[in-house]
């Protein structure tokens, strides 16, 4: 058995926030939990406050973890919840909506910043390596880059994963063939200190003397970055 995490990134129509809101928590959560392997669902909507100076395509996410014995038979049975948000045009028609499945490497890893219970907000990473340091790249995440960003004030965890040869359909190009999640647990208004902190380390001149090591040449800058607040969930099986 493996665990699997599906990432569902879209936009809503203008107006039917509210339909959004209801078909997930009335008709898409129950169906959900009927699907073999699954184990949790937390959806999330973007932040206005944010690591990376891009626009930011989507304005929901939502992250399900499965554990799947072969993920050619059950990852693809999700598609058919989607095209029912989709088909009742709930979902922008925009094509932005993504969906990406990632075979994950390790549960998460909490800092000693944890409190058992929800995230509150979820910074993913489309991610990559530098070609030909692979290894490299994981060590340096796994011994070094993951304990900074976890031990930083807000962030408790974090857990990574490599994009799976089984995508759920209609299947669209995938700019990251690593995801990395950050789990942070603050209030709202304690976020975007959270950010800034998170930068001030990763730049030496945070307040608190505390500096980050350079960063890897084995990540890519072929990479994007967002934060994500919760608003419902997780629902577990």
């Amino acid at each position: 058995m493996q665990d699997y995490v599906t990432l569902h990134l879209t936009n809503i129509t203008k107006g039917r926030e509210a339909d959004a809101d209801r078909h997930f928590e009335e008709l898409h959560v129950p169906a959900v939990n009927k699907l073999r392997g699954f184990k949790d669902v937390q959806r999330f909507t973007c932040s206005p406050h944010q690591l990376m100076p891009i626009i930011q395509p989507w304005t929901h996410a939502t992250l399900y973890n499965f554990t799947l014995a072969d993920p050619s038979i059950d990852l693809p049975a999700i598609a058919p919840l989607l095209a029912d948000v989709r088909e009742a045009g709930i979902t922008a028609a925009d094509d932005a909506e993504r969906t990406y499945s990632y075979r994950m490497y390790h549960p998460w890893k909490y800092s000693a910043n944890y409190t058992p219970g929800p995230l509150s907000h979820l910074m993913f990473l489309l991610a990559n390596f530098t070609p030909g340091r692979e290894a490299e790249y994981h060590q340096w995440y796994d011994d070094v880059h993951s304990v900074e960003v976890s031990e930083s004030p807000g962030y408790v965890g974090m857990r990574r994963g490599r994009l799976c040869e089984v995508q759920v359909p209609p299947v669209r190009y995938c700019p990251g063939d690593q995801l990395i999640l950050g789990g942070i647990q603050v209030d709202d208004a304690e976020l975007k200190p959270t950010l800034q902190e998170f930068f001030d380390r990763a730049e030496g001149k945070s307040p608190s003397g505390v500096a980050w090591g350079p960063r890897s040449g084995t990540a890519s800058i072929a990479r994007t970055v967002h934060i994500f607040k919760s608003i419902s969930g997780p629902h577990t099986a």
